[in-house]
């Protein structure tokens, strides 16, 4: 006899859509009557956090994030880690070329940019107003995604949360990782030509190393065509212009990827932190990349008409990066399709399809033609057997609600103190853009 099927999931309540379009509304207030959103936007504050902690003592789910809070914590630290190489390549891809060539280099020819500037000809101009307008930014999608992960205290999205986060943020990690190697492989020119000259105080001449290889081949066709066919640096630079080497112990190793100056401080980490973006970090775009893993979060995990809104807030985000030249329209499109195919790869640490909801009942759907296969042969050695495998799984399972419960008493409030406290990280690292 086959097993009954699992029950559909439960229709999700509004109340995750309304928050999310209160917030987002609200805070464009800021643009149209400060007074008025510096009233508002704590109100909101507050009744979240409420709506948050009263329903802590009724969630149901603790063993589930319980079980989810290691894989959860290792993602934030690859993320971070990925971060962090991010954070080096962003300078060295400006820093390597120096100022010079970037101040004499032109964007380059970008059928988006066109595009966008003959719509503002043919458009109404409320429309055209509409689509310059700032209304979301890279903290109102880490924001929406943080409200869709608290709302698995209210049931609006399936348990554990700590599971859907730590999807969000591995997934963030390979496409940061993806990200940083695309764009250091091959340097594009800003579409922002002054943008180098105002963020980074790096050398005016290239590196060494680009001095002798790039710098006699960049422009004379005559020389490429050479190099093409001896397969080798041929022109002699003599001795290149020199660096400044400051002593970083032992990541000195660093000085040629960041290639600091005397006035910039005495560390490696202090070079990072007065960054405030790059210039060259273009394809593709991590800022799109972070709204398009909210929105297939919100799809996946919520749905609804709110999930086509935040697909329409990612359409806006994406015409006004390149728009006001942050990005190629290249650098948007890709973003778009790598963050869709690597959300859709990193289902194994949380997914909202729907299975069975009792992990021996899954198991039990695995053996169930073996278990009956063995009992039409009377073989009671083999059901036996089985059914060990089944009792050892919910051993497994009882093990995790059993500590869950030794803490019950501090363990709720811990994770909603932890995850607080991720969530003001979140902000102070994204609070330069």
């Amino acid at each position: 006899m086959r097993l009954p099927a699992p029950p559909r999931p439960t229709t999700k309540n509004a109340g995750l859509g309304v928050a999310a379009i209160s917030y987002i509304a609200i805070d464009y207030l800021r643009h149209v009557s400060p007074a008025w959103h510096s009233r508002l936007m704590p109100v909101l504050w507050i009744f979240l956090a409420l709506a948050a902690l009263a329903r802590v003592p009724y969630y149901r789910h603790w063993s589930e994030e319980f079980r989810s809070l290691i894989p959860f914590v290792a993602s934030i630290v690859f993320m971070l880690a990925a971060l962090l190489y991010e954070a080096i390549s962003v300078r060295s891809v400006t820093a390597v070329l120096g100022l010079q060539w970037h101040r004499n280099q032109p964007p380059l020819p970008d059928s988006g940019q066109w595009i966008l500037l003959a719509l503002n000809e043919k458009l109404p101009s409320a429309i055209v107003a509409l689509l310059r307008a700032p209304i979301i930014g890279l903290h109102h999608y880490l924001m929406l995604f943080i409200m869709l992960a608290f709302s698995v205290l209210c049931d609006s999205v399936k348990a554990p949360g700590f599971g859907l986060g730590a999807r969000y943020m591995f997934t963030m990690a390979i496409g940061r990782l993806l990200r940083a190697i695309s764009f250091a492989s091959t340097i594009f020119p800003s579409p922002r030509p002054w943008c180098a000259d105002g963020r980074f105080r790096v050398p005016a001449h290239p590196h060494p190393w680009l001095q002798k290889y790039y710098i006699p081949y960049q422009s004379d066709h005559i020389a490429i065509r050479q190099v093409i066919r001896l397969d080798e640096a041929y022109v002699d630079i003599g001795k290149p212009v020199g660096e400044y080497r400051p002593n970083w112990g032992a990541m000195s190793f660093l000085i040629d990827f960041l290639r600091p100056t005397a006035s910039e401080g005495p560390t490696w980490y202090s070079l990072l932190k007065k960054a405030e973006g790059g210039c060259n970090d273009l394809i593709y775009s991590g800022h799109m990349l972070v709204a398009v893993l909210t929105a297939m979060a919100w799809t996946e995990a919520y749905g609804g008409y709110s999930s086509a809104l935040v697909w329409l807030l990612v359409a806006h985000s994406a015409q006004r990066e390149v728009q006001e030249r942050h990005h190629y329209s290249v650098d948007c499109v890709v973003a778009i399709y790598v963050g869709i195919l690597l959300w859709k790869m990193t289902g194994f640490l949380w997914s909202n399809t729907v299975t069975y909801s009792d992990r021996r009942l899954a198991k039990l759907k695995k053996i169930e033609g073996r278990l009956i296969q063995a009992s039409k042969d009377s073989n009671m050695d083999k059901v036996r057997e089985l059914l060990k495998q089944l009792e050892s799984s919910d051993e497994e399972s009882t093990f995790s609600k059993g500590r869950a419960n030794k803490y019950g008493r501090w363990f709720p409030f811990a994770v909603i103190g932890f995850a607080l406290a991720v969530v003001l990280l979140a902000f102070t690292l994204t609070s330069d853009g």
